[in-house]
């Protein structure tokens, strides 16, 4: 029985899709690592999740559940996987992640590691093993190994100052896809320390989405503030990632306790 590959990330940024939008795509974190929020937040109305396996407490396990139970509805799902590893990043592809987003990219060299790891020979270094598992739904996919990698998404995170530094190198990188700003590293290594919206970083940012948009390659960026992620927007941004399962449940509890209780709680905005 012959089977096709769900689309992936990338495909929300064809002019066609962009047109049908006529909006940035928008998504959000899984952080939980529990498959019924992830069911939960897929039917909210969301254009693609991220199941964040970087600093989620996070198995392949968990991963492959939650990818399962997202094929169910309409948004893309879309994994951080912890490093730029080729055999964790074959281990990712293999149980059917096809949107990978690689944390910490220094330089071109990284860039290049992160492209070589989801291509197969000769193009790249991923191993064979497709047939046995759920990335080529175990042999239902005609000709997976020959066109895998057009059914793969590669969107590299640039969240570093090195990386400011080269970033002309690495969008000049065969096989990116796109691009992830994350502004908390960004700051850090900036000297700004949780403050993620100090005006020089969030210039920083605009100048890695205006170089990625004349590389031709899309980009992105993580901001839970509406007034920050609007003005990333304007700054055309092509898509936003605006929160998280596990900071909206926070949120959401506090402002319970605090209209029913004497509880005082703070927030933290990222």
């Amino acid at each position: 029985m012959a089977l096709t590959p769900r689309p992936s990330f990338k495909t929300l940024f064809t002019e066609t899709a962009t047109g049908q939008r006529g909006r940035p795509a928008a998504g959000m974190f899984l952080s939980s690592g529990d498959a019924g929020i992830a069911e939960i937040v897929a039917g909210a109305g969301m254009d693609y999740l991220l199941i964040d396996a970087e600093h989620s407490p996070l198995s392949l396990e968990s991963v492959q559940a939650q990818l399962r139970v997202i094929a169910g509805y309409e948004p893309i799902p879309v994994v951080r996987v912890p490093q730029n590893d080729a055999t964790v990043i074959k281990q990712y592809l293999d149980l059917g992640a096809q949107s990978l987003i690689i944390p910490m990219i220094f330089t071109p060299d990284d860039a290049r590691k992160a492209a070589a790891a989801v291509a197969y020979p000769p193009e790249g270094v991923r191993g064979i093993g497709s047939a046995l598992a759920r990335s080529g739904a175990w042999g239902r996919y005609p000709d997976y190994l020959t066109t895998a990698r057009d059914t793969i998404t590669l969107t590299i995170q640039i969240e570093t100052a090195e990386a400011l530094e080269h970033l002309d190198e690495i969008l000049a990188v065969d096989g990116i896809d796109g691009i992830f700003i994350g502004p908390s590293d960004l700051s850090a290594s900036m000297g700004y320390l949780g403050q993620q919206n100090h005006p020089e970083v969030v210039d920083a940012a605009k100048t890695v989405l205006a170089k990625a948009k004349a590389a031709g390659v899309f980009a992105g960026v993580n901001a839970f503030n509406p007034d920050q992620a609007q003005d990333y927007v304007d700054a055309g941004a092509d898509f936003v990632n605006v929160g998280a399962d596990v900071a909206l449940l926070a949120r959401a509890a506090e402002q319970l306790a605090a209209k029913w209780t004497t509880v005082e709680t703070e927030t933290t905005n990222y």
